[in-house]
């Protein structure tokens, strides 16, 4: 997602000073085709660049940049964040930032990598309206769609609102096919009934055939449904509520990652429905 979204802000005109990776290799690589230097420092980031985009996998992720030396020499400097953590680890780093005079974002999306590279990501954004309005000429370059929601953690908190949900409807999908697979149902025809009825869904359109033919490209994995299905049961507990359907899903996808499965898509969930399959074709 980073990569892609470095190139498509290339492509727009904006100079990409430095990137950054744990893996130092691929940050070379990507460089060297953006022009760019590969930094090894964090520290390094923040003072060649005006404005820092992060995209990371998890919490520990995010927290290991910041205390990392990112925040060295970031005074004046816009941090936009956009890995799906916890809403309050963005809370977190904008203080953080704060009080290093340097401002931070988060911008959440929903979209993949085809959309990060084409620059039609939807993304949520949360933070100071004023860190918005900074980030918005680069993020309008980056987004078909964009909405401002609130303060630091309330966009991370509509994103995982959004993937609990997402995954819910995958799973729900992989069985609906799975049992129909079992019946000897055509699949596509099944698929095509599904997207008349209330059956849809943007799940069926992204993921429907996949499941059907076993294709199981990675464009969100199941590793990451899994983490972020944790976080909306996270907040679910905070509040004192009981999510069945959630859990439930969490645990399908948390079963993929167990059975080696977690690099594949999301998809991949009908590899532990449909009936005789259990290992990526």
């Amino acid at each position: 997602m980073g990569a892609n979204m470095a190139r498509r802000l290339r492509e727009q005109g904006f100079t990409i000073a430095a990137v950054y990776d744990v893996h130092h290799e691929a940050a070379k690589t990507l460089a060297q085709e953006l022009g760019s230097q590969a930094v090894t420092e964090l520290k390094e980031v923040a003072k060649l660049s005006d404005v820092i985009i992060t995209v990371v996998t998890d919490d520990k992720a995010m927290k290991s940049i910041y205390v990392g030396g990112l925040l060295q020499r970031s005074r004046g400097k816009l941090f936009i964040n956009c890995a799906t953590v916890s809403p309050a680890l963005h809370v977190w780093v904008e203080q953080k930032a704060q009080k290093t005079g340097a401002q931070a974002l988060e911008a959440c999306m929903a979209s993949s990598i085809t959309q990060a590279r084409e620059g039609t990501l939807y993304l949520m954004c949360g933070g100071s309206e004023a860190a918005f309005q900074r980030a918005k000429p680069i993020l309008e370059k980056l987004s078909s769609s964009m909405r401002y929601i609130g303060p630091a953690g309330t966009a991370a908190q509509v994103k995982a609102l959004v993937n609990m949900v997402m995954n819910i409807n995958t799973a729900g999908l992989a069985e609906g096919l799975g049992l129909g697979a079992a019946l000897g149902l055509d699949l596509g025809l099944l698929r095509e009934v599904f997207s008349q009825t209330g059956a849809n869904s943007r799940v069926l359109q992204t993921d429907g055939e996949d499941m059907q033919n076993r294709e199981h490209s990675c464009f969100f994995s199941a590793a990451h449904a899994a983490k972020d299905s944790g976080i909306a049961l996270r907040l679910a507990k905070q509040q004192g509520l009981n999510l069945p359907l959630a859990a439930a899903t969490k645990q399908q996808f948390d079963k993929m990652v167990t059975e080696g499965l977690g690099e594949l898509d999301k998809s991949g969930l009908a590899e532990l429905t449909f009936k005789g399959r259990h290992l990526p074709k």
